[in-house]
């Protein structure tokens, strides 16, 4: 039996089949099943929610997108989509696809990206940390709403973790949260949150 690696797409091949379909991302050529479900839509919605009433009650010319990809200019062929995106309106302007498609390139477009952990948790905690450290995004968080990811990661025993990882010089200094603990975002300092207010009923 032979093995036939799967077959690897350019950014221009993702972009034309998949670039409207929430469920994929690109990952080194390779596509990646996102495989969202309702619970997961769930705690992204809230968060979403909360974020955005922070964004409109501090005054902030920030915007959460519908829908975005990142995929900066670079020999890795990745284009990921974080379950929320923070854009910076006063910089936007300077993406050089976004007046065609929803696609950023550069890093400091991007004020902060979210995502929720699902099944694929290793990318959350390690490989994306990396990819959006590198990009210069100041803050990105981690939502593990199940406490799916690994003990290296979210400590013994597993629980759900609310991660924030704040860029300083060129690396994430992480925060973990649990449940009744009021998060504390460098990004929204005035932000009241828990993780307890945006988990499924």
């Amino acid at each position: 039996m032979t093995y036939t690696p799967p077959k690897l797409l350019t950014i221009e091949d993702f972009l034309s089949q998949y670039r409207d379909n929430p469920r994929y991302e690109l990952a080194d050529g390779e596509l990646v099943d996102m495989e969202p479900n309702g619970p997961h839509e769930t705690v992204s919605g809230k968060l979403a929610t909360q974020i955005g009433i922070q964004i409109v009650t501090e005054k902030l010319p920030w915007f959460i997108p519908r829908t975005c990809l990142i995929a900066p200019f670079s020999d890795a062929v990745t284009a990921r989509r974080p379950d929320i995106v923070v854009l910076d309106e006063t910089v936007i302007s300077n993406e050089p696809l976004w007046e065609r498609e929803p696609v950023i390139t550069l890093g400091r477009s991007v004020k902060l990206v979210v995502e929720v952990v699902s099944n694929n948790w290793e990318t959350d905690y390690a490989r994306k940390v990396e990819e959006y450290a590198s990009l210069g995004i100041p803050e990105y968080w981690i939502v593990d709403y199940r406490g799916l990811g690994g003990v290296a990661f979210i400590g013994k025993p597993k629980q759900p973790t609310f991660t924030i990882c704040q860029l300083v010089d060129d690396t994430y200094i992480q925060q973990q949260y649990r449940l009744n603990e009021y998060i504390k975002s460098p990004l929204l300092p005035c932000l009241q949150l828990r993780l307890d207010d945006i988990l499924p009923r």
